[in-house]
């Protein structure tokens, strides 16, 4: 099928009220698991390369990997690249055939955000390239890029329609209360807050920081708008607990495939909750 932009998956969403999981992706053994929940599933779904899964297999073999299981796929597959740097960084993605790309700005004043994602958006919507931007700061850790709790702050609304209005992104992250890594309490999602948004604005929002997030709450935001759903660190579990369990169970074992074989069934069992959980099972 070859890969498609996160817009056009994102369209259908909206018009059918449900979420794609966008997932992250650092090795073959959890791309495996993602398509396979998916094709499984018959469900779109969404590859994201961050800046520790770029560091770590090369944007090269990241490209190359997902090319191949978009092309192999008979579900609709976007590859983004999540939590973009800078201008240049979402241009080599570009040039190395990602359907979609995240520039995060948000760490920025505002006007600057909006001038990154303004040049974004130029180069990337003249090669069909979709472009999603964020506003408000998600706290939390995700690879190297660290937001303390008291530096995190919410989307404003107000800011929320001049933002799309001037930078033409196609689809928003907006910081309602969920954060990066491992919840340390119960994450408390600001769901007025959203609805407003959601009111103001047509894109499709999106929600980062979800794992660990109740089932309710998930469904919550849909109804309230989001139509993208980023999940990563219960992927991480998954694998790291599937291997260790292997170990556990034979501490003499070398062989790389009985180790990262469970670990892939476990990650794609894990995707394939998610998806029934977001409502896109059987919309591909």
């Amino acid at each position: 099928m070859g890969l498609v932009s996160v817009a056009e998956i994102l369209a259908d969403a909206k018009a059918r009220s449900y979420a794609v999981g966008a997932f992250n992706l650092n090795n073959m053994e959890i791309l495996q698991a993602i398509i396979g929940a998916a094709e499984a599933e018959r469900s779109p779904v969404i590859l994201q390369a961050s800046q520790g899964g770029i560091a770590y297999a090369g944007l090269e073999y990241i490209a190359a990997m997902a090319k191949v299981a978009a092309e192999k796929a008979t579900v609709p597959v976007a590859l983004n690249l999540d939590h973009g740097t800078s201008f240049e960084q979402a241009v080599r993605c570009i040039r190395h055939g990602f359907s979609a790309v995240m520039i995060d700005g948000s760490h920025h004043p505002y006007s600057e955000n909006v001038s990154i994602c303004q040049r974004v958006v130029a180069a990337a919507h003249a090669v069909g390239v979709s472009v999603e931007g964020e506003l408000g700061r998600i706290g939390g850790t995700e690879d190297d890029i660290s937001v303390d709790e008291k530096d995190a702050m919410l989307a404003d609304p107000d800011e929320v329609v001049s933002f799309v209005a001037e930078t033409d992104v196609d689809c928003l992250a907006v910081a309602i209360g969920t954060a990066h890594g491992v919840y340390h309490g119960e994450p408390k999602l600001d769901f007025e807050r959203l609805a407003k948004i959601r009111s103001l604005v047509e894109i499709p929002l999106v929600l980062h920081g979800a794992s660990g997030v109740s089932d309710e709450d998930i469904k919550q935001a849909i109804a309230r708008g989001i139509c993208k759903i980023n999940i990563d660190t219960e992927l991480r579990q998954a694998f790291s607990g599937a291997v260790r369990g292997e170990l556990a169970a034979d501490p003499s074992q070398i062989d790389p495939r009985k180790l990262l074989g469970p670990a892939r069934s476990a990650m794609e069992e894990v995707v394939r909750e998610k998806l029934r959980l977001f409502g896109s099972s059987q919309k591909a």
